[in-house]
């Protein structure tokens, strides 16, 4: 039987290695960068066709608020704001309309008077084009978009699902974003903190392109303001 020599054993070993790491798919591969994950984030979240965004407003010296939407990012949407005294203002957008309840605790603060004593419990139904950008209501959009540099931070799990922490910082408030991206499955953003001096927002996102169950109320709840002015 012919013997290999030791250096013949080194430079087969050194093939075997090459034809492993071959096969495994050509050699280790970078992992991606904080921002390259944020990016693949935020594209996953833009190609949702419902989605569920809840929000926590902690307001030093202000009022903390909180508000529920279920939402097919475009035109249909189910909107609830509360405030800490209880205030509320429920919206439901769907057909070019918007649904308008708010609480009598809504209307006394806003400085409407309410007749009765009761809770109030119409919805006033105003055209979706007459609302104005910048007021209560929601548009049923949320854009899914992050500036500046990010980095990784540690680990985390939300409702079971295990993430990563991406930071952003927000030089200008001297604050910070914290967005938690899962790890397993679509890297959706699941949770999304922010924190200055001042706020102390979470905002949550769940039902990922779940069916949307966004109706309008019983038409005998309804004042229909749609054609005045």
């Amino acid at each position: 039987m012919r013997k290999i020599s030791t250096a013949g054993t080194a430079v087969l070993a050194s093939l075997v290695m090459v034809a492993l790491t071959g096969c495994a798919g050509g050699g280790t591969s970078e992992e991606p960068s904080a921002n390259q994950l944020l990016d693949d984030a935020n594209a996953a979240m833009s190609d949702l066709r419902s989605v569920t965004i809840e929000t926590a407003t902690k307001v030093t010296g202000g009022e903390d608020r909180s508000s529920h939407l279920v939402t097919d990012l475009k035109a249909t949407c189910a909107y609830r704001t509360t405030t800490a005294s209880g205030a509320r203002l429920d919206q439901i957008r769907i057909d070019g309309a918007d649904y308008i309840r708010p609480t009598r605790t809504h209307m006394e603060e806003s400085g409407r008077k309410v007749a009765g004593k009761g809770e109030q419990r119409l919805w006033i139904k105003e055209l979706s084009s007459e609302s104005k950008p910048g007021g209560e209501l929601s548009d049923c959009t949320h854009e899914f978009t992050s500036f500046g540099k990010a980095t990784k931070g540690g680990s985390s799990e939300i409702d079971g699902v295990p993430a990563v922490v991406l930071k952003v910082p927000d030089k200008e408030n001297k604050g910070e974003f914290g967005f938690h991206v899962a790890t397993e499955g679509k890297p959706y953003i699941l949770e999304v903190v922010y924190k200055d001096a001042t706020w102390h927002n979470t905002t949550s996102f769940s039902a990922f392109d779940e069916p949307l169950d966004v109706r309008p109320p019983d038409k005998g709840d309804v004042v229909d303001a749609s054609g005045i002015g």
